[in-house]
């Protein structure tokens, strides 16, 4: 399984959804637990790889040739809702991202964070770390882990 995780600025939102899955046991985690597969962090600049890099990706890369690369076989694709709104993340998110990531055949997991000057209409206000284990959870469920 390859799960891609896209993410800008600070690389915070990442960090934490790497973190959450290697918790959640969503890919090895060297003890023989979880699904086997890898995490592929993208960061939109060199802030963000660095930090999602730190929280155990297993492989890590910068710009945005790594997201139309990476997303073009991955199973999951995680990350703010922004990944998928061109020129958004004060325009870290090139429109040929948000292409990328729209027509990949992966599942997509978008955590709606509001920085993005976008509101889903539907979803409740969770705090930061709800909405992370939220998404963790969900690629759990639907890879059938338990």
């Amino acid at each position: 399984m390859k799960i891609v995780v896209i993410d800008g600025q600070g690389g915070a939102l990442g960090k934490s959804v790497i973190t959450a899955l290697r918790k959640r046991r969503v890919i090895e985690n060297g003890t023989g637990e979880g699904k086997t597969g890898q995490i592929f962090a993208v960061g939109t600049n060199s802030t963000a790889t660095a930090a999602m890099l730190s929280a155990g990706a297993d492989h890590a890369a910068t710009g945005e040739n790594p997201v139309l690369v990476a997303c073009a076989d991955a199973d999951a694709i995680m990350g703010p809702i922004g990944i998928v709104i061109a020129n958004s993340m004060f325009g870290e998110i090139t429109p040929a991202i948000a292409k990328a990531v729209g027509r990949s055949q992966a599942k997509k997991f978008l955590i709606p964070v509001d920085k993005c000057n976008v509101t889903v209409i539907g979803t409740h206000e969770h705090p930061y770390s709800e909405l992370v284990k939220l998404a963790a959870d969900a690629v759990a469920a639907a890879f059938d882990i338990p």
